[in-house]
């Protein structure tokens, strides 16, 4: 018997990976946060898993009880994550609980609000003599932040931001950045990104707030900030310049011609 947590990705059934619909599809125990994945996306183990638990209303001890009965059952269970449990999936304290109780686990990555959101706006986030910086960070809330951490300190950089569990604060997150980044700089605000009723909106630090609320965007949002949204001054990469070599793609220089 094992746990796994499965990234479902950020909402379509077809962006989880495979190794997730496969582990998924044995497994007896399915949870998962019905606000943050859709359905659809455990529809095909419906009729098969013995339990299926939304978790919304669960608390970690009810959760680790689920958790503890299918282990003594010999039960695989399939703790569903939106996007990919590594980013801010709140699973370190439950692998805590169950390394604690000694129940074996094992993560299986998924793709996250950031890549979705990124394919979905058709960009590329890192270009050359732009960013070559991504951070991914929230805006402090309830969670207490170090003040390194700190939008502030982080905007210093000057690199591209995924801003996560911050559109309430749209307000205060422009505030922030624009001493850094400056009023005119791109935006783009995703709202639950490969949902059947995905929406975003793309601005400028001026603007976006006023923006993001005729939308009323209230939750289940990205916040991407940085030049690389809106700009076609970028070098090209070295990765594909005849001029430069690499392992894989030696220039093998002329010898000269015999006179």
């Amino acid at each position: 018997m094992s746990v796994y947590f499965i990234g479902a990705g950020p909402g379509d059934p077809d962006l989880m990976t495979v190794k997730g619909q496969r582990i998924l599809a044995r497994c007896q125990v399915v949870l998962y946060a019905g606000s943050l994945i859709p359905r659809e996306v455990i529809a095909a183990v419906e009729p098969s898993a013995e339990l299926i638990r939304d978790t919304a209303t669960m608390n970690l001890d009810e959760i680790t009880d689920v958790i503890t009965t299918a282990h003594e059952k010999g039960w695989d269970v399939a703790r569903l994550q939106s996007g990919d449990p590594s980013l801010y999936g709140a699973i370190g304290e439950q692998i805590r609980r169950l390394e604690a109780l000694e129940i074996p686990y094992e993560v299986i990555p998924g793709v996250s609000a950031m890549a979705a959101s990124a394919a979905w706006l058709g960009k590329e986030l890192t270009l050359s003599g732009v960013s070559q910086t991504i951070i991914m960070t929230r805006y402090a809330g309830k969670t207490p932040f170090p003040k390194r951490e700190q939008l502030p300190a982080l905007a210093q950089s000057g690199a591209t931001l995924a801003i996560h569990l911050g559109i309430t604060r749209i307000h205060k997150i422009v505030e922030e950045l624009i001493p850094h980044y400056g009023a005119d700089c791109p935006v783009a605000v995703c709202y639950r990104t490969s949902w059947p009723d995905q929406d975003k909106v793309v601005g400028t630090l001026a603007d976006i707030t006023a923006k993001v609320r005729a939308k009323g965007f209230t939750r289940t949002a990205l916040i991407l900030v940085g030049h690389v949204l809106d700009t076609d001054n970028f070098a090209d990469s070295y990765l594909y310049d005849k001029a430069q070599a690499h392992v894989y793609r030696p220039i093998h220089k002329k010898a000269p011609s015999d006179k």
